[in-house]
């Protein structure tokens, strides 16, 4: 789905990012004592050095409220005007209630529509689309879009194929209505979804289909299932074609493109994206090895850090790419103009 924005009407902005990780570092090192593996190994075919782990008392929530609080500090906006609230996570605190009214409980928003969006590693910029069309629409004049993920609760220990790989954060974003005529806020996003691989990553057990009721099912098979491989295959392929397919309906090179900022998921699918679609490596922002695959919280803690290092600077133009669980992507196309 191919969603480009005209006409005159009310922008949605990007006003402020935020970020927030747990404090526990968990080194390629400490992994070494836990599963055959090495340092030299995982670098090698992942690019990550370490990444954080939630404290066994912290859940997606707690890290969203922190990265939210921040978000909103940035903007100079007060959780009690925060109209909405979205949290993008595979790894809420519960089945149900969603994540998204806890936070919003947590940053003083009472009252605000809040719920959840679950796609993965897809997560943020399909919210971000959600977050920029209730804002659009008139239905409301902000958006807090949370990414919160706690995955090292869901990887087997024992299975090094995917145990290197994930790590916990999270990120935040606020998302305002525009109505002078020269923000340019959202141009554009692509978005779309394979579920005939969605086998390809996935939890199994958990859900309706399989319930996690003790003494049914292994340990294990409520544990991240992935098949490396086929998942690496679909990633440099879509984020080559999503990116590509957005441009091209925006009419926009990507010479036109300050910042490029990616899912981290795998510093050779980040690679691989980037020397296809051109773009130079300096443009290119990873943090990968300091924090590992967050899913959707990846995207904005990499925006917060690029910010925070002066990397990302307003009025930037920034494409955000992502994929994951589904088999799923998306692109977006925003300027950065803050509050």
């Amino acid at each position: 789905m191919l969603a480009i924005r005209n006409g005159r009407r009310v922008r949605a902005r990007l006003a402020s990012v935020g970020a927030h990780v747990p404090d526990r570092v968990l080194s390629n090192h400490d992994l070494e004592q836990m599963v055959d593996t090495s340092d030299e190994w995982i670098l090698t075919r992942t690019g990550i050095r370490e990444r954080r782990m939630a404290a066994p008392e912290e859940a997606a929530s707690d890290l969203g409220i922190v990265a939210a609080r921040r978000a909103l500090e940035a903007a100079g906006v007060a959780g009690s005007q925060v109209e909405a609230v979205i949290c993008a996570t595979s790894t809420g605190d519960y089945v149900f209630p969603p994540t998204a009214p806890l936070i919003a409980l947590g940053v003083g928003a009472t009252g605000a529509l809040a719920y959840d969006v679950n796609i993965a590693c897809s997560g943020w910029v399909y919210g971000l689309a959600q977050a920029a069309a209730l804002v659009e629409s008139g239905l409301v004049r902000n958006v807090l879009l949370v990414g919160a993920e706690v995955l090292t609760r869901y990887v087997d220990f024992t299975d090094r194929a995917t145990c290197v790989l994930f790590g916990d954060g999270a990120g935040a974003a606020l998302v305002v209505a525009e109505d002078d005529e020269g923000a340019a806020g959202f141009l554009g996003f692509e978005l779309g979804a394979d579920g005939s691989r969605a086998e390809e990553l996935m939890v199994p057990v958990g859900g309706g289909r399989r319930p996690a009721r003790p003494g049914t099912f292994a340990e294990r098979e409520s544990c991240i299932h992935m098949n490396g491989r086929e998942v690496f295959k679909f990633a440099t392929r879509v984020m080559v074609d999503s990116a590509t397919r957005l441009l091209e309906g925006l009419e926009l090179s990507i010479d036109e493109i300050d910042l490029v900022v990616a899912h981290q998921a795998n510093s050779r699918i980040i690679d691989h994206a980037v020397a296809r679609l051109g773009i130079p490596p300096e443009k290119a922002f990873t943090n990968l090895e300091r924090y590992g695959n967050t899913s959707a919280a990846s995207i904005p803690i990499a925006m917060a850090e690029a910010r925070d290092l002066g990397v990302l600077r307003p009025g930037h133009l920034v494409l955000m790419v992502g994929f994951g669980a589904g088999l799923s992507w998306g692109s977006a196309v925003v300027r950065y103009e803050p509050s």
